[in-house]
């Protein structure tokens, strides 16, 4: 018992060295809290997690999310240790150009990051996504004698998070739901950059998260090993409540004049501190990243416990195959991203002779016509299913009581919404979405953000598009958005301009990988644009297309989005009865046009004409690229302002006559 003591001491001591070497060459990082919880991370890899670090994406390991990002240092020692593909010469390279070990743990960059995080509170709130996922997968997939999916959701998290808001949307979503698949430990160090958390946070987490529904624990003292695996334990036996163990420790413990304080939260300790740590350790402090070959042997033999249990579960799921082909081949389907066969042929496709119809409704048709065929599109709205039209009418919402639902009620929780939406979309094998109104995409413009980093596919719905939404004023009418949404790397934008536009939307957003994608709606009804006569909405998936040719060679080109193109569509009706030949463009998505070789952009923009209006009922910034320095742009320089939609039209110009004027004083 006393050499396994002696082990465990000299791992953990190693762990705080390590972390603290790599910071110092690195001159960059946070030291302070990896020393400290150690302890922490030597009793979740050494004795709770599931995980296998020859394959990191084994199905049924337990997901791991270190919340306070910031101590990632932690992360990448344990996953080195414990013989993930990540080698002692990546911890030195800790924090520099096209290393692994980047400033924050990054999904896809090293092996075992199960999310990015960094900004404080997302790795909460994607943690319950995750356990979502978890519970959903379990549901549709488990049978008698083969529970497939039975993983936990496990999570270090800082003051920091605690005082973030989207904390408090996603514990209260969490306890809600019953996520008893969530484990969450809270470093309670009372340190932030500031100095003490006293000077700006003083309330009692503890109270809140038992007031949210939450399990609560408390541990005295993070070095007390013993103490935090009985509250493991005990966290993993309720299965009910998810758990929150709020652990003290001291920062950068083991450092003589820096533990404790602000100063060794953000920077590193100094070369003659650190020699000083590994004094108090008793290690040789003229040693810089000295890993015992004895504690390297015991935590790769710890990794390694994985491979039999991957290998446990691999022969549990052949005898599932057996027993239940066809819900195994439908899971090893959507876990390796493949669409079910012929699923795109259930998209519905809408007669010019309808009435008009807002794409918000189209939306929701689409959605429904396809639900059947895409057993793994789930996902809801934020209190806002009847407006934007996101219910599978055919089934049953996802609750505490009912983990096979499809339906989410997010509640009035934007920013968790969009952050469990992205740990839904890291659980290989689900098709998730979330919708709010397009205003509200601020709330959610962190896990927008993330996701594009992470080249992940969430499906972010936003409705009530324009100042066409009218009555409601200013506050809810998007000026900025579309253009701020575009201009971040790897998400597509996409805004229909009818209800056959929209169908190919959703087509783009299930198909897409490599990045998120937005789907813009309108709230007011848009014609049907006829695809006998006019150019076919499947020119969408080039985000740009003809739709409406003029009589001989454009004199000039119209260009929209959205509801804007039937507006532009009737200003060319008037143009070629004045002989001026106007060619319509489509324009729903500027990224899948981008995409296109420059023969196609030239057929649908020849150079040769540069006589160029663009239309939007939004923030004029990027159409410059697409009108030259010969067209213009009818867009939105202020906010809008409450009336109804027709009056707004009239007010801010977008009307017929207006864009006809415009077209005619660029000739």
């Amino acid at each position: 018992m006393e050499n396994t003591k002696d082990i465990e001491k000299l791992a953990i001591d190693t762990v705080r060295i390590l972390s603290a070497d790599a910071v110092q060459k690195a001159n960059s990082g946070h030291p302070g809290t990896a020393m400290a919880l150690a302890p922490m991370g030597h009793v979740l890899w050494s004795k709770f997690l599931n995980y296998n670090p020859k394959n990191p994406d084994w199905a049924n390991r337990d997901r791991f999310i270190l919340s306070a990002g910031h101590a990632c240092i932690l992360q990448y020692s344990f996953l080195y240790l414990t013989g993930y593909d990540l080698s002692l010469e990546d911890i030195k390279q800790f924090r520099q150009l096209n290393s692994k070990t980047a400033g924050h743990p990054e999904y896809g960059l090293a092996p075992g990051v199960d999310v990015t995080t960094g900004p404080l509170g997302q790795g909460f709130a994607n943690g319950v996504g995750f356990a979502i996922a978890q519970k959903h997968l379990a549901a549709r997939y488990n049978k008698p004698g083969f529970e497939l999916f039975s993983y936990n959701i496990y999570a270090i998290t800082s003051d920091g998070d605690m005082m973030e808001g989207v904390t408090s949307e996603a514990a209260s979503l969490a306890g809600h739901l019953q996520l008893g698949n969530l484990i969450y430990l809270y470093d309670d160090n009372h340190i932030s950059i500031e100095g003490s958390t006293d000077i700006a946070f003083n309330e009692d987490v503890s109270a809140r998260f038992r007031a949210y529904g939450w399990q609560v624990q408390e541990v005295a003292d993070v070095n007390d090993t013993h103490a935090l695996e009985l509250a493991l334990i005990n966290a993993k036996s309720e299965t009910q409540k998810p758990s929150l163990i709020r652990v003290r420790s001291l920062i950068a413990y083991g450092s003589p004049n820096k533990s404790g304080t602000a100063g060794s939260h953000g920077s590193p300790l100094g070369a003659d501190e650190i020699k000083l740590v590994k004094k108090f350790f008793g290690f040789d402090p003229e040693k810089s990243f000295n890993v015992p070959a004895e504690v390297l042997e015991y935590y790769h033999e710890k990794g390694a416990k994985g491979e039999g249990k991957e290998e446990k579960w691999n022969k549990l799921f052949a005898d599932y195959k057996a027993k239940y082909p066809e819900l195994a081949a439908e899971y090893e389907a959507a876990f390796n991203g493949e669409l079910p066969a012929g699923w795109a042929a259930k998209l519905p496709s809408f007669k010019g002779s309808d009435p008009k119809m807002a794409t918000r409704q189209a939306s929701g048709k689409v959605l429904n016509a396809i639900a059947g065929s895409l057993p793994n599109l789930i996902g809801g709205a934020a209190d806002l299913s009847p407006s934007t039209e996101t219910n599978l009418k055919e089934y049953d919402s996802f609750t505490s009581e009912n983990r096979n639902g499809r339906n989410f009620h997010f509640g009035i929780r934007e920013h968790a919404m969009g952050s469990a939406l992205n740990g839904m979309a890291l659980t290989k094998g689900l098709l998730p979405f979330g919708a709010t109104f397009l205003q509200f995409s601020d709330y959610m413009r962190p896990p927008i953000r993330l996701a594009a980093i992470m080249k992940i596919s969430p499906i972010f719905v936003y409705t009530h598009d324009s100042i066409g939404l009218g009555e409601d004023g200013t506050t809810h009418q998007p000026v900025e958005h579309l253009s701020t949404l575009r201009v971040i790397p790897n998400v597509t934008v996409i805004r229909p301009a009818d209800a056959n536009e929209s169908a190919f939307a959703w087509k783009v957003a299930i198909e897409k990988k490599g990045g998120p994608t937005v789907l813009v709606f309108t709230r007011q009804g848009l014609p049907i644009l006829d695809q006998d006569k006019y150019g076919k909405a499947d020119g969408l998936e080039k985000g740009a297309y003809i739709l409406s040719e003029g009589s001989k060679g454009p004199d000039l080109i119209l260009m929209a989005t959205g509801s804007e193109v039937s507006l532009i569509m009737e200003a060319q009706a008037k143009l070629e009865a004045e002989g001026i030949s106007t060619r319509v463009v489509s324009m729903p998505s500027w990224e899948l046009f981008e995409k296109q070789d420059a023969a196609y952009k030239e057929s649908v923009f020849p150079k040769a004409s540069r006589k160029r209006l663009a239309v939007e009922m939004a923030s004029p910034m990027g159409w410059h690229k697409y009108t030259t320095d010969e067209g213009d742009m009818l867009g939105m320089t202020t906010f809008g302002e409450s009336a109804p939609a027709e009056d707004l039209y009239k007010h801010f110009g977008f009307t017929v006559e207006n864009v006809v004027n415009k077209a005619k004083a660029l000739l």
